[in-house]
């Protein structure tokens, strides 16, 4: 069967009353787990699993799919309106999203987030379509040497995420660094750094982190400041029209992080949260006013929003064409569909390719009700800021204790929520950036096993780095992304002093 027949039999499934049934209640149940702070769309899929046990594969995991890709739609809204993201890949949605919020723009924010989350996972589709069989071969290119070139050139990005300090931002990224090494060591199966409590076998789970310092902080900071009446603002939810000067300030960002966004999602281990963060900070580094990110930038926004969304579309190809999950919910993906009888992999295509396109296909239907579904209740879901203070931080404390104890159900994953809640208070108070935390603790575990599992490779032969060709040319392109931005700003300090000199 060729790609045109493959597509054509694709939507013939999505677009059939069952199709359009099914991928409506994946995307509703999808983006109202992606609102809840902590929940994602791994204990919906996985909940949904038994519930499937009778049905045809095809409209059972085009509707599990739609939970996915729905949960990471609707993930953005409490990043933008509680600072609490909803799953891991909205986390760079807050850093410009929730400043928006507190300016009165909320209903802005979530129309930008929804148009940018809409172009991204109809761009992402697009292309899967039209390369979906190709791309396997990409994904495979990729060995532990490049792989660790890839997580070494997201780190090179720190410094972009710095709020001032460079020196802060490295501190907090070292941080980072020591806390992801907690656990044991997936190689050697030692304890590291668990100083004998058998809570820290398994490590601290990344939402843990992600909801201690973004949102419990914010619960700390209101409560420490509840007489600041600046802090009102936030109930303005302001006007969710856009402008031509917004559209033209969006249009860039989304034609190039949608396609950055499903190239990294290809990948995989990669995923949404990953390349949520390499957008933001690619687009920060292009961007003529880099001031601007972290304060309510559009295109701070807008980069993460559509790379988030793309790269949930790209994260289906290694999963259904090699049968290699990219995360851990593709992982529960690929659980669901061994499940049904279906077995991913090179002969997935010929074999069902009712469901290999059905899925693709229904992805497209997917956005478009996700963008119809979202955009008329954005001045309904922003009134979440019109409710009182109090009862507000009850509310965000509430959603991140349960969104944490689903994850284990481990009330010492509560106490170190709360632990984690104090350091970001405290890193707000000593202006240390929390980002850099959050970068280096994802690419931190991914770096070290990468980096060991090529020198297993190589019998501890460094070199392994340079001759593997996509590896140097990631390494070539990490160097350059760190020189640059020390020229630039050497050179506009020449500039300075050259201009003092003369007006002298």
């Amino acid at each position: 069967m060729g790609a045109f027949e493959g597509i054509m039999t694709g939507f013939s499934v999505a677009f059939s009353l069952e199709g359009i049934l099914f991928v409506l209640i994946g995307v509703f149940v999808g983006t109202f787990i992606g609102m809840l702070p902590g929940l994602g769309p791994i204990s919906a899929i996985a909940v949904m699993i038994p519930l499937t046990y009778g049905m045809e594969p095809a409209p059972a995991i085009v509707m599990m799919a739609g939970v996915y890709y729905g949960a990471v739609f609707g993930g953005s809204t409490s990043s933008i309106l509680l600072n609490a993201p909803g799953i891991s890949g909205t986390v760079a949605t807050s850093f410009d999203g929730y400043p928006m919020a507190q300016q009165g723009k909320a209903g802005k924010a979530l129309a930008i987030a929804a148009i940018a989350s809409f172009t991204g996972g109809t761009v992402s589709v697009i292309l899967l379509m039209i390369m979906a069989p190709a791309l396997a071969s990409v994904a495979i290119a990729f060995g532990p040497p490049a792989y660790f070139a890839l997580m070494f050139l997201g780190l090179t990005a720190i410094s972009s995420l710095s709020e001032g300090s460079t020196i802060k931002a490295l501190i907090s990224a070292l941080v980072g660094f020591m806390v992801v090494t907690i656990g044991i060591d997936p190689q050697t199966g030692t304890q590291r750094f668990t100083f004998g409590n058998i809570n820290l076998l398994e490590g601290i789970d990344f939402l843990v982190i992600a909801l201690g310092l973004f949102a419990v902080a914010e619960v700390c900071s209101l409560i420490i400041n509840r007489n600041d009446k600046s802090l009102g603002k936030t109930q303005n939810i302001g006007s969710l029209r856009l402008t031509k000067s917004d559209f033209k300030e969006m249009r860039g960002p989304l034609g190039r992080h949608s396609i950055l966004g499903f190239i990294i999602g290809i990948l995989p281990g990669a995923g949404a949260t990953i390349s949520s963060f390499i957008s933001y900070i690619a687009e920060k580094r292009l961007s003529k006013n880099p001031d601007e990110f972290g304060k309510g930038s559009i295109k701070g926004l807008t980069a993460p929003e559509a790379s988030n969304n793309a790269a949930t579309s790209g994260a289906f190809v290694p999963l259904l064409s090699l049968g290699i999950p990219g995360s851990g919910t593709t992982a529960v993906l690929l659980g669901a569909l061994l499940v049904l009888g279906i077995q991913p992999g090179p002969l997935l295509m010929t074999e069902n390719p009712e469901i290999f396109w059905g899925v693709i296909a229904s992805m497209y239907v997917g956005n478009i009700f996700l963008l119809v579904l979202n955009l008329p209740l954005i001045p309904y879901i922003a009134k979440v800021l019109k409710i009182p203070r109090p009862m507000l931080i009850s509310l965000v404390l509430m959603f991140s204790l349960i969104g944490v104890y689903s994850i284990s159900f481990n009330t010492f994953d509560l106490y170190l929520l709360l632990i984690f809640g104090v350091l970001g208070f405290l890193m707000r108070l000593f202006a240390f950036p929390a980002p850099p935390f959050i970068l280096a603790f994802i690419l931190g575990g991914m770096m070290e096993q990468y980096f060991r599992q090529s020198l297993t490779i190589s019998n501890g032969d460094l070199m392994i780095f340079l001759k593997n060709p996509l590896s140097v040319s990631l390494l070539i392109v990490s160097l350059l992304s760190f020189a640059i931005p020390i020229l630039r700003q050497r050179i506009s300090r020449k500039k300075v002093n050259a201009d003092k000199s003369t007006s002298m």
